[in-house]
């Protein structure tokens, strides 16, 4: 499904996540959640000088956001280039903002860098 037929989840869905976010972010929680709720996002990875590499992710729903859930992403259908993460779902549902936002910015769907670092465990913060 492309995001731009994304359709926004339900109030009561969303209001579950409001304590974790602030601001802008809380406007697109409907969206993001509507997003986290179909449990997978295909898209491409830009690489800089090279073809963009399809991926489709796919993750468990849980609707409490202090929950675990894990992210899995195969890139260009070889299961030889999956990747799983491990992230509590109000984590997963920022990272899903982040993608919504690019795609409102850019019309191309992908994760932010930061998310690729804790996909390849780069990233060395503790959050």
């Amino acid at each position: 499904m492309s995001l731009e037929n994304l359709k926004p989840a339900s109030k009561a869905d969303a209001m579950v996540y409001v304590p974790y976010f602030q601001g802008q972010k809380r406007q697109l929680l409907p969206l993001a959640i509507g997003l986290y709720q179909q449990g997978s996002l295909e898209g491409e990875r830009q690489i800089e000088g090279s073809d963009n590499i399809p991926f489709v992710a796919t993750w468990f729903v849980s609707k409490l956001p202090s929950e675990l859930t894990r992210c899995r992403l195969q890139f260009d259908g070889n299961a030889e280039l999956s990747y799983e993460v491990d992230l509590q779902n109000s984590e997963f549902v920022d990272h899903l903002m982040d993608v919504i936002m690019s795609y409102k910015r850019t019309n191309h769907t992908d994760f932010s860098r930061q998310f690729y670092r804790k996909l390849l465990q780069k990233d060395d913060s503790s959050s």
